[in-house]
């Protein structure tokens, strides 16, 4: 008996635009990793990192104190993404390569300003050198890969609900977004698109946080730059912003709230349309 060979369901057109248009959308989340490589467990730890409950509690702090679950928040189907696989502890890929500062790129506390590292240690300038360059430079060559042909890069981050002690903003309240499109006096999103991108984003977002503490959307605050965008946009042109959500919104006693990153990652998904929309 003759059977027809199947003919392929045709993309519907809007589908397909879409798709299209978010192949044009770069995603970056560069703190989602709580994974610390074994010379860096060293570091912290030296002998005790063979011991499974003292490496398995410094892991799981080092996770929680990062931007836990974000890959799965800020992920669209059909735009491309470049997720972090290390810990902001062992290089903060969100700041530039020669800050030195307490909240720079190599840092020696946590955000409670607890010491991450033994009695004494010091980074030298040799070891300093070799662990950007191992953990540092390869995801900086990765964006600068990516950039060409992107018409928009976002960067997804998560915020404490209250400003932890390193940090500018010790114990004040936080909104439950920010957008971060740079200053007046260097914009990595166009200025005249903040307002409507401001309100793209309260609207897709609109019933996630509703009921939140402060349900606010901001433009900076309490952030107004994130350092990747202000980096890639100065040398490729591509418009490029920030977005901190409030962790208090999908995190509750550690534990992360299933539905609500499921509903967090739907309202990110209509914002990164409406925000390649604008351009």
């Amino acid at each position: 008996m003759f059977v027809p060979a199947l003919q392929p369901v045709p993309t519907p057109p809007i589908l397909k635009l879409m798709t299209q248009a978010r192949d044009a959308l770069l995603v970056l989340t560069p703190h989602p990793s709580g994974a610390l490589p074994a010379d860096v467990l060293h570091d912290m730890l030296g002998e005790g990192m063979f011991d499974a409950a003292r490496r398995e509690a410094l892991l799981r702090a080092v996770f929680l104190d990062g931007d836990a679950y974000t890959e799965l928040i800020y992920h669209v189907p059909g735009a491309r993404h470049l997720q972090a696989p290390w810990s902001r502890f062992a290089a903060d890929l969100n700041r530039d390569r020669n800050d030195e500062g307490d909240n720079g790129v190599l840092k020696r506390t946590g955000f409670d300003r607890q010491p991450l590292y033994l009695a004494g240690f010091e980074f030298g300038p040799v070891a300093r050198e070799a662990r950007l360059r191992r953990l540092w430079d390869p995801f900086d060559a990765q964006v600068r890969a990516e950039l060409p042909g992107t018409r928009l890069m976002i960067v997804g981050h998560s915020m404490a609900p209250f400003g932890p002690a390193l940090g500018p903003d010790t114990g004040t309240p936080r909104p439950a977004l920010c957008l971060m499109p740079g200053t007046t006096s260097e914009p990595t999103f166009p200025p005249a698109l903040w307002e409507p991108l401001r309100q793209a984003c309260e609207q897709a977002f609109a019933e996630v946080i509703r009921g939140s503490p402060d349900p606010r959307v901001t433009i900076g605050e309490p952030w107004s730059t994130d350092t990747l965008s202000q980096t890639h946009q100065r040398h490729s042109g591509v418009p490029a912003f920030g977005i901190e959500i409030n962790s208090g919104l999908f995190i509750q006693g550690g534990q992360p709230q299933d539905q609500t990153i499921r509903d967090l990652n739907a309202a990110f998904a209509r914002f990164a349309d409406a925000a390649l929309g604008l351009l």
